[in-house]
């Protein structure tokens, strides 16, 4: 009789239960044994040294089972792989990058392909091919660690080769290597511009060997023969004081350039007997000048030479400029300027010369007094040469003004606001920036007009108020731009030709047109460094024939 409590109908299904447990049992004992029999033999290998087939075998049984699962050397391979072919993209990346760039770096072009190229030609090998053959074969780990060798080397070179090419392909970088380069050029430019300014000051203001020689035999003369030269206890020649003629007022203490000046002016004169030409050097000078002066009778022209001391009222209870010279401060501007501070401030450097101060330089302030009977006078500075009779100059109506002049502006250039600080609410006040300045060299005076413009108190006024050079830094042209500010009658430009002493670019037309040609700037036609140029136009009043000149190898 069958129990109710059991039914028929539920005994098979536990009996497949039942024999599936068994079958696991079994399994898991077979497993145990194959891995105890494993390690055993390999513990007998290991000290009866016997062949390595045997253990090989169960090596290769146990990572059959293992494979089973997953094989421990796989993520390993993956990643290698993995490397790879990330270095192998950035290498093709940056080679098409510079075919874009069309750098020079068709070189970079090929490094890169053939860096890629290695890569895939290494995945090919045959060796290495096995281990991405199937997943489930297991892994060689000498072969898979041949292969990480190799892939690391062909990365570090990718790298170092990318690295050193980075600044090809990072618009970044090349932008600041350029900018450091550049910073780096203006430094050395700068440096340059300030060595070759303090040079050229030294070639301009220092005296060529032949010219110190000619002054020393000129004064040796004059030492000499002192009954010859000497003007003292003579009577003036009425013709210095003749206000129907025609008067030049010459300031140097260079023998050689007053010469050259006198003898243009003298051969290019129609009548040159009616030319006076006053002459003034300091005390160290004189006696050359003296000797230079009577050496010929330039064509009859009368020459007076005078020593600036030779005019007492220039003194510094009247001069500022004197005065100023036995200042301190003003001093120590020029005399203790050490020589590494002498180029700090290029455009200033050409200031820190004494010249500035120099009366023979600031003489032009004091035609009317130092001239009293004349009425009109003709200054020239010693660096020009003269080309046509002047003499036109005295017939011009000079409207009432002071100063007749070759006015030097065009465009922007050469306004007021380049000479004066017009952040001084003095010279903001009373003048305009954008006024057109004038050339010092040739400059005709109207000693009438000036007198009753009382310009020389003017410029007394100004040159008293910029005693610590607040409103324009040192020389005459500012003084003179500020004291005929309203008095300069603008000349006709054939008058006065200027810069050749540092302008290469005049056109020779324009320098045979004009009556008077300038070297102003550095590079005085007495000095070697002088363009060769215009270097003739000065050499042709040099009197060669001399002795003193000879005997001092005065040479074009």
């Amino acid at each position: 009789m069958v129990n109710p409590r059991f039914p028929r109908s539920r005994i098979p299904t536990f009996t497949l239960f039942t024999s599936a447990i068994t079958l696991a049992l079994c399994t898991f004992f077979l497993l145990s044994f194959l891995f105890t029999t494993h390690s055993y033999s390999s513990h007998q290998h290991h000290f009866t040294g016997s062949e390595g087939g045997i253990a090989h075998g169960f090596e290769s049984i146990r990572r059959s089972i293992l494979a089973l699962k997953t094989d421990p050397l796989k993520p390993r391979l993956d990643q290698i792989r993995k490397q790879s072919d990330d270095h192998r993209s950035l290498a093709l990346v940056y080679a098409s990058y510079a075919r874009k760039l069309k750098l020079e770096s068709s070189k970079l072009v090929r490094i890169f392909a053939e860096l890629s190229v290695n890569f895939s030609d290494l995945m090919k090998k045959p060796q290495y091919r096995t281990l991405f053959s199937s997943d489930a074969s297991p892994v060689d780990e000498s072969v898979l660690r041949q292969l990480e060798k190799e892939v690391k080397e062909r990365i570090k070179t990718t790298r170092q080769v990318i690295g050193d090419a980075k600044e090809s392909f990072d618009n970044q970088l090349k932008i600041q290597k350029l900018k450091d380069t550049i910073f780096s050029v203006n430094e050395q430019l700068t440096k340059a511009k300030k060595q070759g300014a303090f040079s050229s000051l030294i070639a301009a203001k220092s005296i060529p060997k032949s010219l110190h020689c000619l002054s020393m035999r000129l004064m040796e003369e004059r030492i000499a023969h002192p009954e010859k030269y000497t003007t003292e206890g003579k009577p003036t020649p009425p013709e210095v004081e003749d206000p129907n003629l025609y008067h030049y007022a010459l300031f140097s203490d260079n023998v050689v350039a007053a010469s050259v000046v006198v003898n243009s002016a003298t051969k290019n004169a129609k009548e040159p007997w009616k030319h006076v030409f006053h002459v003034v050097t300091d005390k160290m000078n004189l006696g050359a000048m003296q000797v230079m002066f009577k050496l010929k009778d330039y064509n009859g022209a009368h020459i007076e030479v005078k020593a600036v001391e030779d005019y007492k009222f220039l003194n510094s209870s009247y001069v500022p400029v004197l005065k100023q010279l036995e200042s301190a401060n003003l001093q120590r501007f020029y005399f203790e300027n050490k020589l590494e501070n002498a180029t700090k401030d290029t455009n200033n450097m050409k200031f820190r010369n004494p010249k500035y101060l120099s009366i023979l330089n600031h003489l032009r302030f004091y035609l009317p007094e130092m001239y009293p009977k004349l009425h009109k006078i003709l200054f020239l500075d010693d660096d020009i040469v003269v080309q046509k009779d002047l003499t036109g100059l005295w017939k011009i109506d000079m409207d009432g003004k002071v100063n007749g002049a070759v006015e030097t502006c065009f465009g922007s250039f050469h306004r007021y606001a380049q000479y004066m600080n017009f952040s001084h609410p003095l010279i903001k006040a009373k003048f305009s920036p954008k006024a057109c300045a004038w050339a010092y060299g040739m400059n005709f005076f109207d000693l009438d007009a000036w007198r009753r413009e009382k310009c020389t108190e003017e410029y007394h006024y100004w040159q008293n108020l910029n005693e610590n050079r607040t409103l324009w830094k040192l020389g005459t042209l500012p003084p003179g731009l500020i004291t005929y500010y309203s008095t300069t009658k603008p000349l006709d430009k054939s008058w006065h030709v200027l810069g050749l002493g540092y302008n290469p670019s005049i056109s020779m037309d324009e320098i045979n047109n004009a009556a008077v040609v300038h070297f102003n700037g550095n590079m005085k036609p007495w000095l070697d460094i002088a363009m060769a140029q215009f270097k003739p136009l000065w050499t042709k009043y040099v009197d060669y024939e001399l002795d003193f000149v000879q005997a001092c190898n005065f040479g074009i």
